[in-house]
This record gives structure tokens, C-alpha cells and sequence, in this order.
């Protein structure tokens, strides 16, 4: 009969180390400076809405790289997403303001993959280098039933960059998990935006409305769903 002996925990490099401060300092500057500086007064939709408004068709495309910096700076997705739809509308929101999270779920990713993994991978024990073996090799399901359950966006961004999960997969899982919950936020909201810009108040019974409202109601259930369909209670 073997005897199982566990492994010896590898101590974590000095170099692992700084890096993996610089990842926590990184992080607390970024809620530090939304918190307690005029940063955050720029990420409002008369801000935003002033500053791309001399930027014609680029518009939509600089807004991506403000929703992309807001991600990294801790600025709650909902609420850049929000900004989206009501400077762009149901459509042309939902777009960019897709385009604008991919690029900062992949940006804070690889700001955590670069600076902290390796620290990361140095001190988990054993039963936690199963959990992070099997968000390998199973990273897209992963990712994909996270994002469909609403799991906080930027903190999960970074936390996966932590762990062994590929990048593509956590690409694609995080494109696809993504679009149901943005694209119905960004109708609704959207929506809304329209009917308050034609002044035609009987917009509110229009069929966009009710159907804004009725997705928006679904998107609430949708993580309860989705953990019934995988098994949970």
C-alpha cells in the first residue's frame, strides 16, 4: 500500500512577489482614484456625451475604450453599460458596449495573468490546484456559466487571470456569457432613451417598451434558470 505524501508547497519567487504587489497596488489606485478624484465626474453620459460629441463617427468607438478603462478602473459595468445605451441607443449600444467589455475583461485579464499568476500558482495547496487544474480543462463552461449567473464582472475578470484557465477560453466564454445579460439592459435602457427623445409619451405603450420590460424581467431570472438547468438548487 503507497502512502500518500503531499507535495512540499513551492515558496513564491522574489520576483513573483513584487509583481504580484504591483497587481495589489494596481488594484487599490484604481478604486482609489475613482473614489477620490474628479476621474469618475468623466464616466457620467453628460460627460461622456460632451466629449464625443465632436468625435463623429469615431464616437462609438472611443466609447469602447472608455467602457474598456472604466472595467479596469473597478467602474460598475451596469452603469457603464447604461451610459452606453442612453448615448447610442438599443442597438448601436448593445455593439459597442459589447466591443468595449471584451476589450476590458481581456485587458484586466491579462493585467492579473501577467502580475499575479505566477505568485498565484505558488501558493495554492493541494486541493486548491485540483479546483484550478479543473478550470483548465474545462476554462469555456467555466467562464460561460459565471457570466451567465451574473458573477461580478471585474472582479471575476481579474480572478481568472489568476488561475490556469487559457485565455480563449475565458475569451469565448466571457463573449458568449455576456450578450444575453448586455444586450437586454442596453434595449431596455435604449429604449427608454428613444421614446424621452421623440416626446411622444404614448412610446411608453409601445410593443419595444413592453418587450424591454418583459426581457428585463427574464434577465433577473436567468441565473436562478441557469443554475436549475446545471443541476443546483
Amino acid at each position: 500500500m503507497e502512502e500518500h505524501t503531499e507535495q512540499p508547497r513551492t515558496r513564491p519567487t522574489r520576483k513573483a512577489a513584487i509583481k504580484a504587489l504591483g497587481l495589489v497596488l494596481f488594484i487599490a489606485g484604481a478604486i482609489l482614484v475613482v473614489q477620490f478624484t474628479p476621474v469618475k465626474e468623466y464616466f457620467t453620459r453628460e460627460a461622456l456625451g460632451d466629449f464625443l460629441e465632436h468625435a463623429g463617427w469615431w464616437a462609438p468607438a472611443l466609447f469602447s475604450l472608455f467602457y474598456a478603462l472604466g472595467v479596469c478602473l473597478f467602474i460598475p459595468g451596469t452603469l457603464l453599460t447604461g451610459i452606453g445605451a442612453a448615448l447610442f441607443g438599443p442597438y448601436v449600444g448593445f455593439v459597442f458596449v459589447w466591443i468595449g467589455a471584451m476589450i476590458g475583461a481581456s485587458a484586466a485579464f491579462f493585467i492579473a495573468r501577467t502580475l499575479g499568476r505566477d505568485f498565484a500558482a505558488s501558493i495554492v495547496d493541494d486541493r486548491l490546484k485540483k479546483y484550478d487544474e479543473a478550470i483548465e480543462r474545462h476554462g469555456f463552461a467555466t467562464v460561460l456559466y459565471l457570466r451567465l449567473i451574473y458573477f461580478p464582472f471585474t472582479p471575476m475578470n481579474f480572478g481568472m487571470g489568476l488561475t490556469r484557465v487559457r485565455f480563449w477560453d475565458y475569451f469565448f466564454g466571457t463573449a458568449f456569457g455576456i450578450i444575453a445579460g448586455t444586450f437586454i439592459l442596453t434595449f431596455f435602457i435604449g429604449t427608454l432613451r428613444d421614446v424621452w427623445l421623440s416626446g411622444e409619451w404614448s412610446g411608453l405603450l409601445s410593443w419595444q417598451v413592453f418587450l424591454s420590460l418583459a426581457l428585463l424581467a427574464f434577465s433577473l431570472y436567468l441565473p436562478r434558470l441557469v443554475k436549475r438547468v446545471k443541476g443546483e438548487t
